[in-house]
């Protein structure tokens, strides 16, 4: 019995189409949960008398605990960029599914909030 070739091209393109779902899905995941790390960090901070030297104890600390556990992706610069996530976007419901952490990552070092505007609007556009 012959195969209908559409029948494998269209079992590839529901395949390819999950896989792809699932990734973006993972990575809105993972950005949520940073910036939850980060308001974490920051409302503890704001707990702390003397914030900057508190902050920095209080980072390091955490990633001494976290790395075995956890991996890289805690160290005391990832969790100081998670942190910075939270206080540059402090609306977990305004954050856009279209970005990954990689472009909130690169938005992080934009001063300007038109500028961050601008990117975002162009990034969700174009589908970057």
């Amino acid at each position: 019995m012959m195969l209908n070739p559409t029948v494998l091209s269209d079992i590839k393109t529901i395949i390819h189409s999950a896989r792809d779902e699932a990734i973006r899905a993972v990575d809105t995941k993972r950005v949520i949960m940073y910036w939850h790390i980060g308001q974490r960090i920051f409302l503890e901070e704001q707990e702390g008398k003397d914030r900057a030297d508190y902050g920095k104890f209080l980072i390091k600390s955490l990633s001494e605990q976290l790395q075995p556990e956890f991996g890289s992706g805690y160290s005391y610069r990832q969790l100081n960029w998670y942190r910075q996530f939270y206080r540059t976007f402090p609306i977990v419901s305004a954050l856009r599914t279209q970005l990954s952490w990689t472009h909130y990552k690169s938005l992080l070092s934009i001063d300007n909030q038109n500028s961050i505007d601008f990117y975002i609007a162009e990034t969700v556009k174009f589908g970057n």
